[in-house]
């Protein structure tokens, strides 16, 4: 009895002093809370005038801790203290209550009759508050020699509400600002990252485990931001329906992803029917609570502490699945247990929080944000060894593989012969009328824009072959095609393209060809434009001020040979002495890290060795960061011709003479293409088959001297048609009539398989006038002059 009257005594006393005794922040022992009352407001309605002249009705108890917390509340609760200044100077503090999600927060400070009035909470608009921060902080300023009272009135719309009092002077204030933002920095940084990566590993991977919990990673760092008041301050500042419930909408897309995360990594669905069954259970549960949420305001309070015990009973339901799969025998990876462990820990604390089953300190508070820090580095672990899994489930694949390695190659190379064609032949289109369009006379505006055209044509056609090329060169079967070409023509015709862009960066472009370099030489003009075509796109790709000089120097050798020194320079970003070794690997730019600022697909140095390799020639790099890169080549070319031939006029063609040309191209672009190209040539007499079948009705009834084939047809395509005159015997007096193919697949099987069935040439679209003109010369006895 004795010790009921002494703790009743104890009790009162507590509650006197807390009452009656102001708070000194330099002088007072203890914490505030400890001289601070609260009270339940049964009436809403109620104003600080009421709560002044003690018209309530409330009932005033001390509070016992430094984050009270009443738990899951939409009632009014009122708090008062007393503040003294015993310094001959005005002092100035910031007080922290409430938790930053809290609706409304009104700080009354009564000075004699005078009353003012703070307002905080995300019931209002942000720039409302009277301190501009993401927590509920009010700015308080004591007068010299003063004791003042102070009212703050709290409401929640449902959450849990706590009643935290923590006085801070302004040096301590930013202080513990400056740490939290350097923990939440480093907390959200991890969240965000993570999200992002294990999206990547499925975009790579195509696993369902890893969107799950990338989608659980975001979503649980939002839950978080929502909660700290970061979606208030800088997403949702005037407040409203969405800010009233992003917490909760974070919440259950977390609750929802962390379930479907566990249960796809643990293979419930195959491994325990009664567990998934709990599973889905706690789905429909979480998909309810969704839908009560936007119900109205009532339902909205009752998903407060109903989503708090599904999380709970979520992570039980957890953590009894991994004692039931352990029990069975099935094995679960190490870091994830640990990693869930720790998940487990922290938001059960958190819940357990928000329940009031556990005391309000700072580690409870943040226990949801360690245990999800520690489990991020753990499931990060887990995931590796997920994927160590799944590399070894694909290596004990390859059995299966190796069987159908034949079928896969087939269909690549069919695929990658329909890309060739299917972005050659516009191209084809395009330069072929760009082409016949500069040679008119016209204007110097109208010349310019086709070159832009024909120039740009150009480039993209480069980087389709370099795509092409990648193929050849994994299979090994990239290959030089020797034939006559101008090497001056050349060089200057794709050196003038990169002129006009690297103008258009503002960059000063030189280029200075030798006046010896030969009019003709043998070698694979193609390979050769692309090897200075790749250089120079890196040269004004990696500049960004300053000059792109090229050089082209020619000298005989004695085994008459020309030997062609090529030097490209830039004043670009250069290249560190660390990386010179990843520079002709393929997709370089992505080992070097440059990707973002550059751009391209990052073959293009790779594809220049290989060439230079089957030239026979030799390429060297000089690079220094932040000053520049220098690319010197050498290649040797077969002589043919010096200087230009003296052009013989046209002679007049007879009847008897001319040159029948039998076109087969079923796209209506490329007619109007190879027209042109022949009626540039001298030949006019020709006709058009748009298919195979209607070639071979053509030549049933009429003569021609030579054919010129394209592959891919309806009806009847290039190589059936050519089998047909090859080998049928209706066909079989003009089985030996050439025939070139025309084609705009340039992969090295179409070639191969355009030999087999007995054509004599192959010429790749876009269509080389000149190099059509030696292809029919050389298999027509005829001499053709062109126009």
């Amino acid at each position: 009895m004795c010790r009921v009257i002494l703790l009743i005594f104890c009790l009162f006393s507590s509650a006197l002093f807390a009452q009656n005794t102001p708070f000194n922040p330099i002088e007072s022992k203890g914490k505030l809370y400890e001289y601070a009352l609260f009270a339940k407001a049964e009436n809403p309605n109620l104003t600080i005038e009421d709560i002044i002249s003690n018209q309530s009705d409330i009932v005033y108890n001390p509070l016992t801790s430094e984050n009270q917390s009443v738990g899951f509340s939409s009632d009014d609760y009122w708090l008062t203290f007393s503040l003294e200044n015993t310094t001959n100077q005005e002092n100035t503090y910031y007080l922290e209550t409430a938790r930053p999600a809290t609706d409304i927060a009104n700080l009354y400070q009564i000075n004699n009759n005078d009353i003012k009035h703070f307002s905080s909470g995300d019931a209002i608009p942000f720039k409302d508050r009277q301190v501009k921060h993401r927590k509920t902080i009010f700015k308080i300023i004591l007068p010299k020699n003063s004791e003042q009272k102070f009212y703050i009135h709290l409401k929640s719309d449902g959450e849990t509400l706590n009643l935290p009092l923590t006085l801070y002077s302004p040096n301590e204030f930013w202080k513990v600002n400056y740490a939290e933002q350097l923990f939440l920095g480093f907390f959200y940084g991890l969240l965000f990252l993570a999200s992002l990566i294990y999206l990547f590993f499925f975009t790579s991977l195509s696993n369902k485990t890893f969107v799950y919990y990338s989608i659980y990673v975001f979503s649980i760092a939002l839950m978080q931001t929502a909660l700290d008041g970061i979606i208030f301050q800088y997403l949702l500042p005037f407040g409203g329906y969405l800010n009233d419930r992003a917490v909760l909408i974070a919440a259950l897309f977390s609750n929802f992803f962390l379930l479907k995360y566990c249960e796809h990594f643990l293979k419930v669905k195959s491994r325990t029917k009664l567990i998934k069954y709990a599973f889905k259970v706690l789905y429909v549960v979480v998909i309810a609570l969704g839908l009560l949420l936007f119900i109205n305001d009532k339902t909205k309070e009752l998903v407060y502490p109903i989503s708090n015990v599904n999380g709970l009973l979520s992570l039980i339901l957890i953590l009894v699945t991994l004692f039931y799969l352990r029990y069975k025998k099935y094995k679960i990876d190490s870091f994830f247990s640990i990693g869930i462990f720790f998940l487990v820990i922290g938001l059960m604390g958190f819940v357990m929080n928000n329940l009031s089953l556990l005391p309000n300190n700072f580690i409870t508070m943040n226990s949801a944000k360690f245990g999800i820090s520690f489990e991020v580095i753990f499931l990060s672990l887990s995931m590796t060894n997920l994927i160590r899994d799944l590399r070894l489930e694909k290596e004990s694949s390859q059995i299966d593989a190796l069987n159908k390695s034949e079928e896969i190659s087939e269909l690549k190379s069919y695929f990658m012969s329909n890309i060739s064609h299917e972005l050659r032949t516009p191209i084809n289109a395009i330069m072929g009328i760009a082409a016949d369009e500069m040679d008119k006379n016209l204007d110097n505006e109208s010349q310019k824009n086709f070159e832009i055209i024909k120039h740009a044509s150009l480039s993209l056609l480069s980087n389709i072959n370099d795509i092409l090329d990648f193929e050849k060169i994994e299979k090994k079967e990239l290959q030089l095609r020797p034939n006559p070409f101008n090497p001056k023509e050349a060089i200057e015709q794709i050196s003038n393209n990169w002129q006009r862009m690297a103008e258009q960066k503002g960059l000063k472009y030189n280029i200075n060809v030798s006046e010896s370099i030969p009019y003709s030489v043998l070698g694979d003009s193609e390979r050769f434009v692309q090897v200075i075509n790749n250089v120079l796109s890196n040269a004004v790709k990696f500049t960004s001020y300053g000059t792109i000089n090229c050089s082209v120097i020619t000298t005989n050798t004695p085994n008459g040979n020309t030997n062609f020194k090529i030097d490209i320079s830039d004043t670009g970003v250069g290249i560190d002495v660390d990386k010179k070794n990843h520079l002709f690997n393929s997709f370089g730019q992505m080992r070097l890290n440059n990707k973002r600022r550059f751009g391209g697909v990052g073959l293009g140095l790779s594809i220049v060795k290989h060439l230079i390799g089957l030239f026979e020639g030799e390429i060297n790099i000089d690079s220094e960061l932040g000053r520049g890169t220098k690319v010197s080549i050498s290649i040797d070319f077969k002589t043919l011709e010096e200087s230009q031939p003296i052009k013989e006029p046209v002679q007049a063609k007879t009847k008897g003479n001319e040159l029948k040309v039998l076109i087969v191209e079923d796209n209506e672009l490329n007619q109007m293409i190879m027209k042109k190209i022949l009626t540039k040539l001298s030949i006019t007499d020709f006709k058009l088959a748009a298919n195979g079948k209607e070639a071979l009705e053509l030549l049933k009834n009429n003569v021609f001297d030579i054919i010129l084939m394209d592959l891919q047809m309806p009806v009847m395509d290039g190589y059936e048609t050519t089998t047909i005159i090859r080998n049928n015997p209706p066909f079989s007096i003009i089985k030996d009539i050439p025939i070139i193919a025309v084609t705009a697949d340039a992969t090295e099987t179409a070639r191969q398989k355009v030999i087999a069935v007995g054509m004599n040439d192959y010429i790749t679209k876009p269509v080389n006038r000149e190099l059509l003109f030696r292809k029919i010369n050389m298999h027509k006895s005829s001499v053709l002059k062109i126009a």
